[in-house]
């Protein structure tokens, strides 16, 4: 039996999904492309699909709702700023909707325009999804033991 200590054996999860957002509205779905794989563990997968699919086997089926500190975060304010449009140089046509990443600090981070007044231009660094819960049909098409090189390299490798 597993305790609380101990963290599970690393397995490469393969997973179909539908997200949708509160109101049932599609939000982004595997349906008719590959599925999600991921490393059990790994940062790149949120928590809430995380929990959901550990003690499940290939062809369940579920219905996940996932809270935002267990997704992307809430929402925060202080991530929404202005900055000058200066550092946009070379961007023909700034728009408001446009993502740039940047590289502050030791890592890097995704920015979207929201607004544009004059020589200032307003970014949002949260993620889309911050501050929403989500709901997700899961169905665990593929789980097996990762190998050593993807317990090394942090993701499954086909």
């Amino acid at each position: 039996m597993q305790t609380d200590t101990e963290s599970p054996k690393p397995e490469v999860f393969t997973v179909h999904y539908v997200l949708k957002n509160r109101i049932g509205e599609l939000v982004d779905t595997s349906e008719g492309s590959e599925p999600l794989h991921f490393l059990y563990g790994s940062p790149e997968i949120i928590e809430g699909i995380q929990k959901a699919v550990i003690d499940r086997k290939v062809g369940d089926c579920l219905e996940v709702t996932v809270p935002p500190e267990m997704a992307y975060g809430e929402y925060r304010e202080e991530l929404v700023r202005k900055v000058p449009r200066s550092l946009f140089e070379g961007v023909e046509k700034l728009e408001v909707g446009m993502k740039f990443q940047t590289n502050s600090g030791d890592e890097a981070q995704v920015v979207q325009v929201v607004g544009i007044d004059g020589n200032l231009v307003k970014v949002d660094a949260n993620h889309p999804l911050a501050g929403f819960t989500l709901y997700f049909d899961l169905e665990i098409v593929g789980r097996r033991d990762a190998t050593e090189d993807e317990i090394t390299q942090g993701r499954p490798l086909f």
